[in-house]
C-alpha cells in the first residue's frame, strides 16, 4: 500500500503516500501531526492504516528525495522530526494525481452504471 514507486502506474494503490505528500506540499509537519490531521478530515475513515504506517512511509518518501526533514527542538516537550516535500515530491505528487484524475473518468462512468442499474437492489 504504501510503496513509493512509479506514479503513472498505479498511483491510487498508494493512496496514503500520495495524501501524505499532499498534505505536507500545504505545510511542512511531523507523522504524528500528519495522522491527527487525516483522521480530523476523515480521510482514514474508510480504511484504518497503523501509526507507525505513516512514518514507514515518511522514511521511504525521504530516502526517495520526495521529502526532506530536519529536527525540531521543543521546550516544553519531545524533539520532533519536521518534514517538507521536496521540488521532486512535487514532481511525482503532479504526475501521480493526473494520472488518479484520468481515471477518475472511468471511475465515475462506472458508478454512474451502477446508480443507474443496481442501486437499491437486493445483491
Amino acid at each position: 500500500m504504501c510503496e513509493v514507486g512509479n506514479p503513472g502506474r498505479f498511483p491510487e494503490k498508494s493512496w496514503v503516500t500520495f495524501l501524505t505528500l499532499r498534505l505536507l506540499a500545504e505545510e511542512p509537519s511531523y507523522g504524528y501531526r500528519l495522522m491527527e490531521i487525516m483522521e480530523e478530515k476523515e480521510y482514514l475513515a474508510f480504511e484504518r492504516i497503523e501509526s507507525g504506517t505513516i512514518y514507514t512511509i515518511l522514511r521511504r518518501l525521504e530516502k526517495k528525495g520526495l521529502v526532506e526533514s530536519e529536527w525540531e527542538r521543543i521546550e516544553s516537550g519531545p524533539d520532533r522530526r519536521m518534514y517538507k516535500v521536496t521540488d521532486e515530491g512535487l514532481r511525482f505528487l503532479k504526475a501521480g494525481l493526473e494520472t488518479m484524475g484520468r481515471r477518475r473518468r472511468v471511475i465515475d462512468d462506472l458508478l454512474a452504471f451502477y446508480e443507474d442499474r443496481f442501486k437499491g437492489e437486493q445483491p
